[in-house]
C-alpha cells in the first residue's frame, strides 16, 4: 500500500469513528456518558460496536412492513461478513462501500479481539421482535435479555480486556440482562402501544394483568395489580445487577469505571421505576442530567460498584 493511500485509509477511518461517535451522542447519553471515561483508541472501538447495534435495532423497530425489516436484517447478517474480511488486512475496506458504521467496526475488530459472531445473537433476537414474538415464561424473556444486551456486554469485553474471560463473560451477560430489564419496565407502555409485550405471559397471569389500553393509550387494570407486577420484575432485575455488577473487580480501572457509570444511571432508573410503577406506566422514565453526572463522579472514584 502506497503512502498516499495509507493516508486515505486513515482519513476515512478517522472519519467513520468520528460517524459512530455523533451516533452514541445523538441516540445514547447514558452509554456517551460512559464511553467518554475511556481513552480514545477503545472510546472509538466501543463507539462503532454501539452504532452498528443501534443500526440494527433501528431496522427491528423501523415502520416497514415485517418482511422488509427482517430482508433488512439479513442484509445486516451478510454484512458482517464483509467486516470480518476487511479486519483481516489493511487493504479490506473497499468491500464496505465507504460504510462509516461497518468501517469503524471493521477497523475495531483488527485492533481488538471482538468476537463479531455475537453479532449475529442480537440480529436473531431483533428479528424476534419483528416477528412479534411473545414470551410464555421468564426463562423465554431472559434468553430475549441475552441476546439484545448481553451480547453487546460480551463483545464490549473485547475492547475492555479483561481477567479470567470466561467468568467476565457470564457476569458481562448478568449485567446487559440487568439493563434489559430495565429497558422492559421503562418502556412498557410505549412497547404496548406498538403491539410488543415482553412481560412474561405467566407473569401477567400472576398479577391478573392483560396490558390491555384503553383508546388513550392507558392501560385498563387496576393499578395495584400494574404495581404489584412492576415491582415482582424489578426485584428480579436489581439481583441481575448483584450478580452483573461482579463484573467491575475483573477489568481495568478506567474500563470498570465506564461500566459502572452506565450500568449506575440504570439502576437508578430501575429505583425510580419500582418506587413508583405508576410513572412508567404513564410515561418513559429518564433521569436528569445532575444525577447522570453524580453516578459518573461516583463511577470515576470507585464508589459506584
Amino acid at each position: 500500500m502506497s503512502v498516499s493511500e495509507t493516508c486515505g485509509r486513515s482519513a476515512q477511518v478517522a472519519e467513520a469513528y468520528r460517524h459512530c461517535e455523533r451516533v452514541v451522542r445523538k441516540r445514547d447519553r447514558d452509554f456517551a456518558h460512559g464511553v467518554r471515561l475511556m481513552p480514545v483508541p477503545k472510546r472509538r472501538a466501543l463507539s462503532a460496536i454501539y452504532a452498528f447495534a443501534r443500526r440494527v435495532d433501528d431496522i427491528g423497530d423501523g415502520p416497514e412492513p415485517m418482511r422488509v425489516r427482517l430482508d433488512r436484517l439479513d442484509r445486516a447478517r451478510r454484512r458482517l461478513a464483509d467486516v470480518r474480511s476487511a479486519a483481516r488486512g489493511p487493504d479490506g475496506l473497499g468491500v464496505l462501500g465507504g460504510d462509516p458504521v461497518l468501517t469503524g467496526l471493521a477497523d475495531a475488530a483488527g485492533r481488538y479481539p471482538i468476537p463479531l459472531d455475537a453479532f449475529d445473537e442480537l440480529i436473531d433476537g431483533c428479528a424476534a421482535d419483528v416477528r412479534g414474538v411473545r414470551y410464555e415464561t421468564f426463562d423465554d424473556l431472559l434468553r430475549h435479555c441475552q441476546r439484545m444486551a448481553g451480547t453487546v456486554g460480551r463483545v464490549s469485553l473485547g475492547v475492555f480486556g479483561a481477567g479470567g474471560r470466561l467468568r467476565a463473560e457470564g457476569l458481562a451477560d448478568s449485567l446487559g440482562v440487568a439493563l434489559q430489564l430495565t429497558n422492559v419496565l421503562r418502556d412498557i407502555r410505549e412497547d404496548r402501544s406498538a403491539g410488543r409485550t415482553y412481560l412474561p405471559a405467566e407473569d401477567l397471569a400472576l398479577f391478573g394483568c392483560t396490558l390491555e389500553q384503553d383508546e388513550s393509550g392507558e392501560f385498563v387494570d387496576p393499578p395495584w395489580r400494574l404495581n404489584g407486577l412492576v415491582r415482582f420484575e424489578a426485584e428480579r432485575a436489581r439481583a441481575w445487577y448483584a450478580e452483573g455488577m461482579r463484573l467491575l473487580p475483573l477489568l481495568d480501572r478506567r474500563s470498570a469505571a465506564c461500566t459502572a457509570a452506565m450500568a449506575g444511571v440504570y439502576r437508578r432508573l430501575l429505583e425510580r421505576i419500582a418506587e413508583r410503577p405508576c410513572i412508567a406506566l404513564s410515561s418513559r422514565v429518564s433521569l436528569p442530567p445532575w444525577q447522570r453526572a453524580v453516578v459518573t463522579a461516583r463511577a470515576v472514584t470507585g464508589v459506584e460498584r
